[in-house]
């Protein structure tokens, strides 16, 4: 029966001719062939994945909903599909037909690639909203029109494409479950940073992770069966070439012009990981790497950035309470350092952070809006030693990996200015996130870490032998630091024994000079399922239904970090020069998602209103002075403007910049890189048209000359006396 009279009989209902004549036709048509070889090997790669899937049963049963069992009952099919795709091979016997077939077959790939990436993405084919698909699908289509018209092969645009997306979302699954937030292309520039703290994480096999891989296996047999029909050649030209031409035309027209994101089609700037849940991994990864490159804003002029600085009052960077000389300044970034309660109301066997909460005598205090979640430290350290926000730069990228490639103005370069002596100090490996080449050019006299803490040899015998179990690691430090006992705190360095270098420094210091000091710690960073024995895990949350692991061993961390403050804060009450401490948090902590959606009220974290997600971004901080300051709350105020703040609580000189950022404050108190707050508790997001647009506008062109435009730098506004060579070390 020919196709005609098939489509002819199902037309007109008659399945019983239709099926015979699918069966002739394909009988016809259709060879299906098996080989030995293809069904060993496809046995013994069935019995393997079946063993996997058993041994992993538990990754799909720990899911809290119904589609556990669909999900696990697919992962016992699938093996028994990619030994049946191993063993048989289908031919088409028409030259006409394959061609056919083939070029369907391109627009038939895309939903494999698409099932594999997006199981990486937690998300199932069956649960995509229909946008979400059709983006990933155009995206996928463009691939696969490219490698085609590039190379002329099916099986070269499979092997391609499909193993560069299932890495990439491969670690977009893990990045998720380690640190709750997506893969971003700028993650690539923390890759050192990344292997650092890699082995504090449990790695597991997660059943998205296991799905993907067996989609992956039937891709990766699929190309080597697959064999691109010979065409005509004038028709292999045309097709090859519109395929080009259209796919090249979408590339060009998405990257070099504004059509796509005139008509929407862009990333979730404000919420990524909502965006990736609701447009899908592949299309919102891709659709990132066009913001990786910064341009001058529109209308910004080098020459014209003094006029932004002459309406500054001021009568609004009066210091606070002046000390009788320049103090002594200690800052302190703590890794993680956040109060949950921020975010909603929960109990616990004892409070987590009683020194902190109690602290008020000649504090300030408050509430700290800082730039990411969960992770990306060095975005916060950038805001608060340059004054610059984040806000202004492309949605996932990191200041420290791109933009500070030279001398840098900031807090360090105006302290030295005035005398000031400067140590950088972070106990973990200097490598992270390129802080030794960044501090030089910011102009620390010196930076302390890790390898100047512990001898390389036993760091190494740690990396190769010690399988991050932070038990050998503290044997290790026992073994040959027996003065050091109390150094770590699971695998890193103790705040207590953190703050101990701080007063040891300052001990030895330069008495002719006031000191200062910034200080990144690392106790309290992610990792929350590893156990120690080092590691007291006093805190427990009496209030919830469920036992949160993370959680609470995060809360026992931050007890630590309290009482670890508290020393520090005793030392220095006793210290006769004025001294001013400022510690703040850097992030809040990637603890359960289950958690935080329950105390906040939410059945997911992709549903927070615009204040909600603005709650996320609060960590604490405090300005602690062993002289009389007078007492204050701050509610809110972003960490780009922090640096200013305190050198007007030091009574210190402060660049034009710096008095232009506390101007700034006084309007919009948050700018940060989910959106502004002003002083009448108005919430925006960025990009929103308000009567700040050109406020804002104003900042980040000064940003821009401060950070990009170095050849056209003002520089007289942003140092003391106009003097940049105070930003290099001596």
């Amino acid at each position: 029966m020919s196709m005609g009279n098939m489509l002819s009989s199902l037309k007109n209902g008659d399945f019983k001719s239709f099926y015979i004549g699918l069966r002739e036709w394909l009988a016809d048509n259709i060879v299906i062939k098996r080989s030995k070889s293809g069904t060993i090997t496809g046995a013994v790669i069935a019995v393997i994945l079946t063993v996997l899937t058993l041994v992993s049963s538990s990754s799909f049963t720990s899911i809290n909903n119904y589609s556990r069992w669909i999900l696990l009952a697919l992962a016992f099919m699938l093996p028994i599909l990619i030994g049946v795709i191993c063993a048989y091979t289908v031919e088409i016997k028409s030259e006409k037909h394959r061609r056919i077939f083939s070029i369907i077959l391109i627009f038939l790939l895309p939903i494999l690639s698409i099932t594999m990436t997006e199981a990486l993405n937690g998300v199932f084919i069956y649960d995509m909203t229909y946008l979400g698909f059709f983006a990933n699908y155009a995206l996928f289509i463009i691939l696969y029109f490219l490698f085609f018209a590039l190379s002329g092969s099916i099986r070269f645009a499979i092997f391609a494409i499909n193993p560069v997306m299932y890495g990439l979302a491969l670690t977009h699954a893990y990045l998720l479950d380690f640190r709750g937030t997506p893969f971003l292309p700028m993650d690539f520039l923390g890759i050192k940073t990344a292997m650092n703290v890699a082995g504090t994480y449990k790695f597991h096999l997660l059943y998205n992770v296991i799905l993907a891989s067996y989609v992956m296996i039937i891709l990766v047999i699929l190309g080597v069966k697959i064999k691109t029909p010979e065409f005509k050649p004038a028709f292999k030209i045309a097709l090859r070439g519109f395929m080009g031409l259209f796919a090249g035309t979408v590339i060009v027209l998405f990257y070099f012009t504004s059509v796509f994101v005139k008509a929407g089609v862009k990333p979730d700037f404000w919420n990524q990981s909502r965006g990736y849940k609701n447009y899908g991994f592949a299309f919102s990864f891709v659709g990132n790497t066009k913001y990786l490159f910064v341009s001058a804003p529109k209308g910004y002029n080098a020459n014209e950035i003094g006029d932004y600085f002459k309406d500054v009052d001021d009568n609004k960077t009066q210091t606070v309470t002046p000390s009788e000389s320049a103090p002594n300044i200690i800052c302190i970034m703590n890794e993680s350092l956040a109060d949950l309660k921020i975010l909603g109301d929960f109990q616990t066997n004892m409070d987590y952070m009683p020194f902190m909460h109690s602290l008020t005598e000649n504090t300030i205090k408050g509430n700290l809006y800082v730039p990411v979640v969960g992770a990306g430290t060095s975005n916060t350290e950038f805001e608060f030693l340059t004054g610059a926000s984040v806000a202004f730069l492309p949605s996932g990228s990191n200041a420290y990996m791109l933009y500070i490639k030279d001398n840098m103005p900031s807090l360090v370069s105006t302290l030295k200015a005035q005398g000031y002596s400067s140590m950088a100090l972070h106990p973990y490996y200097a490598s992270g996130w390129n802080r030794t080449s960044v501090y030089n050019f910011m102009g620390f006299d010196r930076f302390v870490s890790l390898e100047n803490l512990i001898d390389i040899s036993i760091l190494k015998d740690f990396s190769d032998n010690g399988n991050n179990d932070p038990d050998y690691f503290q044997a290790l430090i026992e073994e040959n630091y027996p003065d050091r006992s109390n150094m770590l705190i699971r695998q890193y360095v103790s705040d207590s024994y953190n703050y101990k270098l701080i007063i040891d420094d300052y001990e030895k210091r330069d008495k002719s000079k006031p000191y200062f000091t910034f200080n990144v710690t690392m106790q309290n960073h992610g990792g929350y399922t590893i156990n120690a024995a080092n590691f007291d895990e006093c805190i427990s949350i009496t209030s919830a239904n469920t036992y949160y692991t993370k959680a609470s061993k995060y809360l026992s961390l931050i007890k630590a970090s309290d009482d670890a403050f508290a020393e520090l804060i005793n030392y220095f009450k006793n210290v006769e020069e004025p001294t001013l401490i400022c510690m703040f948090g850097d992030h809040h902590p990637t603890v359960e998602p289950e958690f935080i959606s329950e105390i906040m009220g939410v059945d997911s974290l992709n549903d927070l209103s615009l204040e909600q997600v603005q709650q996320r971004h609060i960590t604490p901080f405090f300005i602690w002075a062993n002289y009389d300051i007078e007492e204050k709350f701050v509610d809110k105020l972003s960490s780009n403007y922090l640096a200013s703040y305190l050198l007007k609580v030091a009574g210190l000189k402060m660049t034009d910049y710096d008095k232009y950022l506390l101007n700034l404050s006084e309007t919009l108190p948050v700018v940060d890189s989910v959106g502004y707050i002003d002083n009448q508790n108005n919430y925006y997001r960025l990009g929103d048209e308000t009567e700040y647009t050109e406020t804002l506008s104003q900042y980040e062109k000064i940003q821009y000359n401060l950070v990009f435009d170095k050849k056209n730098r003002q520089e007289k506004y942003f140092y003391i006396n106009s003097d940049s060579t105070a930003a290099i070390p001596e």
